[in-house]
C-alpha cells in the first residue's frame, strides 16, 4: 500500500461511548462459551458420551486451524472497509478466502488427507477415523459462514453498531438450544449431532451479520475522502501477514500438550493445564476486544483510549489473582466445574501460573490494535515467532530442570511467550516507523 495519508482531525470521545461500544462486544465473547456448553451437554445424553464427544471434540481441534484464516476477516474488515470501493476489493479477497476454505475441506472429508491428518496427527485409532470424518462433513461449513459473519462483522464493529454482535449470539444462541431439546427428544446418536447445532448456529449469527453489515454498505460513499484502500493488492498486504502469523500460532497449543507428556504426570499435566486454560479463556474473553477500541477511536482520541484501556486492562490479572489465591478458586473448581482432590489441587497450581498471562494479555491487544491502525500487519509475523519460540524454550527448560511441576509448566510456558510477544511488538512499535499508515477515521 503506497498510499500518504492525513491524520484525522482529533475529536473528544466520551467514556459513555467507548462503554457502548466495548460492552457488546465483550458480552457477544463471553456468550460464545455457552454455545459449547449447550453441545457438549445435548452430545452427554447419547448411550456412548464418551466415544461420541471425544469424535466431535477431535472435528472441532481441526476445525479451529482450518477456520482460522475465516476469522482473520473481522480485523480485516473493521480496519479497511470504509466506502463503497474498499468494500468490494475486501469483499473479493474474502470470496477467494471462503473458496480455499471450502476446497481444502473437501479435500479433507473425501480424500485420504483427512484420515492421514486425524490418525497421524491428532491420533486417532483406525476404529474411530470415519465417525470424526463425519463430524468434520459437517463442522467445515462452519467456515464459511464464520467467514461471512466475521466479514460483515468487521463492517458493523466499524460502525459502531456493536449491540448486533450481541443480538446476532443471542438469536444463535436460542436456535442453539431449540435444536438441541429436537435431538435431545429424538435421540443423539453420533458426534454429527453437534456439528449440525454449532453448524445451525453459525448460520443464524452469520444471517444476522449479513443482513445489518449490508445495510451499512449501502449507506457508505462510493470513495472516502484520504482512503487509499482501492483494490484486493492493498488489502492483501493487509491480511496475508495476519494468515502466515496464524499458521505460526497454531503450533503453540499442541506444542505445550505434546511437552507435557513428557512431565512425571502426564495425565494429571495435560488434564490440569485444559482445566486452568479453559477458565482462563472464559476470564479473558470478554477483554478480548481491546483492539477494536484503539482501532476505531485511537486516531480520533487517543487519551480517551488510554483512559478507556488503563481503567479495565488490570482487571483480568485481579479476577485472575482471586480466583487462582483465594478459595473462590476451589469453590469454583469444586462445585461448579466438578474437579476434586490430586486434579483440584494441580489446576489451582496451574491457574496460579496463568498470573502473568492474565496480565499481559489486555495489553497485548491493544498493541494489537496499534498494529492494525499503522498498518504493520508485517509486525505480528515476528511477534508470533517470538511467542512461539520463547513457549517453546520454557517448556524445554522448565521439563528439563523440574519435571514435577506439570500442568504449570503449560501455563508459564504460555505466559512467558505471551509476554514476549507483548515486547516485541512494543519495542517494533516504538522503533520502527509506519511506512504506509491506514486511514481508519470514523466520521460522527
Amino acid at each position: 500500500m503506497n498510499q500518504s495519508l492525513s491524520q484525522p482531525k482529533q475529536q473528544e470521545v466520551s467514556m459513555k461511548k467507548l462503554w457502548s461500544f466495548f460492552l457488546p462486544l465483550g458480552i457477544s465473547a463471553s456468550l460464545v462459551t455457552i454455545s459449547h456448553v449447550i453441545i457438549n451437554s445435548t452430545l452427554s445424553k447419547a448411550e456412548d458420551p464418551e466415544r461420541i464427544i471425544a469424535s466431535y471434540a477431535i472435528a472441532m481441534s481441526l476445525l479451529a486451524i482450518t477456520e482460522r484464516p475465516a476469522v482473520l476477516l473481522r480485523q480485516t474488515s473493521s480496519t479497511l472497509v470504509r466506502d463503497k470501493r474498499s468494500f468490494k476489493s475486501t469483499l473479493t479477497v474474502a470470496q477467494l478466502v471462503f473458496a480455499s476454505i471450502m476446497a481444502m475441506g473437501l479435500m479433507i472429508s473425501y480424500t485420504p488427507l483427512g484420515t492421514l491428518i486425524f490418525k497421524g496427527v491428532f491420533g486417532v485409532g483406525e476404529e474411530n477415523v470415519g465417525d470424526v470424518l463425519l463430524v468434520y462433513k459437517v463442522l467445515m461449513f462452519v467456515s464459511l459462514f464464520s467467514g461471512i459473519r466475521c466479514f460483515y462483522q468487521g463492517v458493523i464493529i466499524y460502525n459502531l453498531r456493536t449491540k448486533w454482535l450481541t443480538i446476532g449470539m443471542g438469536i444463535r444462541l436460542a436456535g442453539m438450544y431449540l435444536l438441541s431439546l429436537y435431538f435431545v427428544h429424538t435421540g443423539v446418536t453420533s458426534g454429527v449431532v453437534g456439528a449440525i447445532i454449532f453448524l445451525f448456529g453459525m448460520i443464524i449469527e452469520a444471517a444476522v451479520s449479513f443482513a445489518e453489515g449490508r445495510l451499512l454498505v449501502r449507506k457508505m460513499p462510493d470513495k472516502a475522502e484520504n482512503h487509499a484502500i482501492e483494490n484486493k493488492r492493498h488489502v492483501f498486504s493487509f491480511y496475508r501477514p495476519l494468515l502466515f502469523s496464524s499458521f505460526i500460532s497454531v503450533w503453540i497449543g499442541p506444542g505445550i500438550n505434546a511437552m507435557l507428556g513428557k512431565t512425571w504426570d502426564a495425565q494429571l499435566a495435560i488434564s490440569s493445564y485444559a482445566i486452568g486454560a479453559s477458565l482462563v479463556m472464559l476470564l479473558s474473553s470478554f477483554f478480548s476486544y481491546f483492539h477494536q477500541i484503539v482501532i476505531n477511536f485511537y486516531r480520533i482520541d487517543p487519551a480517551a483510549v488510554r483512559k478507556f484501556t488503563l481503567m479495565l486492562g488490570f482487571v483480568p490479572a485481579l479476577l485472575m489473582g482471586l480466583i487462582a489465591f483465594t478459595d473462590i478458586g476451589v469453590f469454583l473448581l469444586e462445585h461448579v466445574i466438578g474437579v476434586h482432590g490430586r486434579l483440584q489441587a494441580e489446576s489451582i497450581r496451574v491457574l496460579q501460573g496463568f498470573m502473568l498471562f492474565a496480565l499481559v494479555m489486555p495489553w497485548l491487544d491493544v498493541m494489537n490494535g496499534l498494529v492494525f491502525v499503522r498498518g504493520q500487519t508485517k509486525l505480528i509475523i515476528g511477534s508470533q515467532i517470538a511467542n512461539l519460540s520463547f513457549t517453546l524454550a520454557t517448556l524445554i527448560i522448565c521439563i528439563g530442570l523440574s519435571p514435577g511441576w506439570n500442568g504449570t509448566i503449560g501455563a508459564w510456558a504460555q505466559s512467558v511467550g505471551m509476554a514476549a510477544e507483548l515486547l516485541f511488538i512494543a519495542l517494533a512499535l516504538r522503533f520502527i516507523k509506519p511506512a504506509d499508515p491506514v486511514s481508519i477515521r470514523h466520521e460522527g
